[in-house]
């Protein structure tokens, strides 16, 4: 079984490796470490777009209102100096540009998503707050990740206060998207849902899961690393299958290989190989163990 093998392959490598995969609205096919905790890194966007969207849809928070530009930010410790982000560690200069300017929230929105800019992701947090945060993982049925403070807060990184997340939450929060664009669910509105899929669509990183896909394949998905961190999380649109999430964490240095290329290509090789298998998604009958166990 495919399964196995990977299992097998996986169980040979170092550091940790988490992974769900199974489709939309239904059991997973193939969990591994699911509920392990690995640092955040960028995957945590998808939770403050989630929770940015759930705001405009309570009427709290206008996505189409010009918001400033101001690199200046809170710390999640109290009592810390306020911090900023750091231009040369951002992977976006259009949101620099902007500085001092004013910009719709909707537009940072989407470039800390397809460019996964890390001063957008500041200024959102600014405009929808912590506790929305962590509100829309509760709400998503996350059991074990943590929104705790902003990007480059190395105030409240030192205290202990982090970002974390699961493969069995990610899955959670991209299946209940995906979920959540063909019917009414808890997430959002259908139309909320699919808009923040379009945004996940448009995801500009493609070397990791995106890359184990044939040309085409429409796949919604965010990705994210630091040093000795790299996650893919996505939703798969098979033209000839229904769609399926795919997730894959890791933590360490799983690939064995000192550039970061190399980890891009275990979760290439990983999802070409559930990709292979997409007619064959179904439930497992009984589910292996749970898991043991600046921002780009």
């Amino acid at each position: 079984m495919i399964w196995d093998e990977l299992d097998a392959r996986l169980n040979a490598l170092p550091g940790t490796v988490s992974a769900y995969a199974g489709r939309v609205d239904a059991p997973p096919t193939w969990t591994r470490r699911p509920d392990a905790t690995h640092y955040a890194a960028s995957t945590m966007k998808v939770a403050v777009l989630l929770a940015l969207h759930r705001a405009t849809e309570a009427g709290t928070l206008d996505l189409d209102a010009p918001v400033e530009v101001r690199n200046e930010f809170d710390s999640a410790l109290p009592g810390a100096p306020r911090f900023a982000c750091a231009r040369h560690y951002d992977n976006d200069e259009a949101v620099w540009e902007r500085e001092s300017g004013h910009v719709p929230l909707r537009w940072l929105a989407e470039r800390m998503i397809v460019r996964s800019s890390n001063l957008a992701t500041n200024l959102c947090l600014r405009h929808v707050g912590l506790p929305a945060v962590a509100d829309a993982w509760a709400i998503a049925g996350a059991r074990h990740s943590v929104t705790g403070r902003g990007i480059e807060d190395f105030a409240a990184r030192e205290a202990g206060i982090t970002n974390l997340v699961t493969a069995a939450d990610l899955a959670a929060l991209l299946g209940g998207l995906a979920a959540g664009a063909t019917r009414p669910g808890p997430l959002a509105s259908p139309a909320g849902c699919t808009a923040m899929l379009d945004v996940l669509f448009a995801q500009e990183f493609r070397e990791d899961l995106a890359a184990g896909l044939p040309d085409g394949v429409r796949v919604a998905h965010k990705n994210g690393w630091v040093r000795g961190v790299r996650h893919g999380a996505g939703v798969v649109y098979p033209p000839d299958a229904p769609p399926y999430v795919l997730v894959v964490c890791t933590t360490g240095d799983p690939a064995g290989g000192e550039a970061a290329d190399d980890t891009c290509r275990l979760l290439a090789d990983i999802s070409a190989r559930v990709w292979a298998a997409r007619h064959d998604l179904r439930p497992a009958a009984a589910g292996p163990p749970a898991g043991h166990d600046t921002d780009r």
